[in-house]
């Protein structure tokens, strides 16, 4: 049987490899839903060792309405190589999220430290005196690919751990993070790295019940109530306003200079998140101000 004439039966879905991949809003999956009703799967779908590597929800939607599709089968060594293909295919493709960037990237580079460790392979084959240059060099060469820093990358992938922990307990807590409807800060993520599983297991069930505090918000001063506040109080508060403005004047200063530019170094994704995540916090604290 060739592969163009594979049954839907044959094709093997494997969950963890499924579970990679965060799955489409239900306005995504409806329009692509339209498209192949319309047209037909156009595109392939793409099997490793007969497993489903690539085309997870339109095989979704030919099995619900029994259409025909195509499939081509890739080549790879391993399957930590099938699952790097995969993540580099995501992000090539799909307009992420900060916090799915971030997850795809410490991914990617958690692979690559099993299929290579934390230096390059072909840093066994140089001098000796010569390694301690590419001491990391995982992170260094995945930091070029994504123009961020190699710290970022590492860090990325503590994020990457954490999140998988925590998707263990809850899948929709996992994709409420990645689609950023939680408000959990990569800073709180990376702090869980060391955390025991009944810490991220209650981390999961507070965040699925609303009650997770996120550290942004909750270190804010709180404004005092109007007509209710002392003169210290006031003068505070200005004290505290004019230390607002000075640090957003910094922010500001700062970012205009680092956007100006185009440093392989800067983690622009990065700096949006952090951004608006000062944004909300000065709308938060103007909301309270009477």
């Amino acid at each position: 049987m060739s592969e163009n004439e594979m049954g839907i039966q044959e094709i093997i879905i494997d969950e963890e490899l499924l579970r990679l991949l965060p799955p489409l809003d239900e306005h995504e999956y409806c329009s692509l839903e339209s498209n192949i009703l319309r047209f037909g799967c156009m595109n392939p779908l793409v099997l490793w060792n007969g497993i489903l590597i690539d085309g997870h929800n339109r095989y979704s939607i030919v099995t619900k309405h029994n259409l025909p599709f195509n499939t081509i089968s890739l080549e790879f060594s391993s399957r930590e190589e099938a699952m790097a293909w995969m993540i580099r295919l995501q992000i090539d493709r799909r307009n992420l999220t900060p916090m799915q960037l971030t997850y795809f990237r410490g991914l990617h580079y958690n692979i690559e430290k099993k299929l290579h460790g934390d230096s390059d392979r072909f840093a066994q084959n140089l001098p000796s005196g010569q390694n301690v240059h590419l001491e990391g060099s995982t992170a260094n060469r995945l930091s070029e690919q994504y123009r961020v820093t190699p710290r970022t990358i590492r860090r990325d992938g503590q994020i990457a751990d954490v999140i998988i922990a925590i998707g263990k307990e809850s899948t929709e807590v996992k994709n409420d993070i990645l689609s950023g409807k939680s408000r959990i800060s990569r800073k709180q993520l990376r702090e869980m790295a060391t955390a025991s599983e009944s810490d991220i297991a209650k981390t999961a069930s507070e965040i699925a019940a609303g009650t997770f505090e996120d550290n942004r918000r909750s270190e804010n001063p709180a404004v005092p109530e109007p007509g209710n506040a002392k003169t210290s109080d006031l003068t505070g508060n200005r004290s505290l306003a004019a230390a607002i403005i000075d640090g957003a004047n910094e922010l500001i200063s700062n970012m205009t200079n680092l956007t100006r530019g185009d440093d392989p170094g800067i983690d622009k994704s990065e700096m949006k998140s952090t951004i608006r995540a000062f944004i909300d916090d000065l709308e938060n604290i103007y909301k309270q101000i009477d």
